[in-house]
């Protein structure tokens, strides 16, 4: 299986094409997936950047994508943006391997001698960001409709505009805005109904 190096960019082709390049892969087909490798690592492999800055971990989670989605292609069925259905498995791995490097890298702090200096406490916006992924947030994000969730995900984890979640998702620009505060309503119910009066991540009214 061939793949090339991505090259930057955004999702480009229409959803309907990639729909079918989606079906020949779940057929076996290598040549479609070389050509949505083509067409969609280089915007992937930007937005992993933006939320990862080791390159080697982008490169392997790039990979890792791709393998996933030859082994589930059949899975996709239509369902959604083809763009947005591989960004979220892509995202998926990304915690994963974060997770990973998490649980390597508390190892090695107990392995570590006592005089070393300790690692710099994380920043807010890194704190809210995880926050988005691992803990209660997350977890409530996982609860809310996960049309409403992707839209979240690329416009706050992200940091991608309205522009550039549409053209992600395949949807007009004014349903990425409604689905934004319609997710973040959602979001906040959930977060209420598991810790009733407590702070969360996301101010704002919607």
């Amino acid at each position: 299986m061939r793949l090339s190096r991505p090259t930057g960019g955004g999702p480009s082709g229409g959803d309907e094409d990639d729909s079918a390049l989606l079906r020949a892969v779940a057929r076996g087909d290598t040549e479609a997936l070389a050509v949505l490798y083509d067409r969609h690592a280089g915007w992937l492999h930007a937005r992993l950047a933006r939320r990862c800055p080791d390159e080697e971990t982008v490169r392997e989670v790039l990979q890792d994508t791709f393998v996933t989605v030859w082994r589930s292609a059949g899975g996709h069925r239509g369902r959604g943006a083809a763009g947005g259905w591989i960004w979220v498995i892509a995202a998926r791995r990304l915690v994963d391997a974060q997770r990973a490097g998490a649980r390597a890298d508390r190892a090695a702090a107990h392995a570590a001698a006592p005089s070393e200096p300790a690692a710099a406490a994380p920043s807010a916006e890194e704190r809210v960001l995880s926050g988005l992924e691992y803990g209660e947030v997350g977890a409530a994000l996982d609860r809310i409709s996960p049309e409403l969730a992707e839209v979240l995900r690329a416009t706050v984890v992200d940091g991608l505009t309205t522009r550039e979640t549409a053209r992600l998702l395949g949807i007009p620009e004014g349903t990425v805005k409604t689905r934004a505060l319609r997710a973040r309503r959602e979001l906040r119910a959930a977060l209420a109904s598991g810790n009733p009066g407590g702070p969360h991540a996301l101010g704002g009214t919607a």
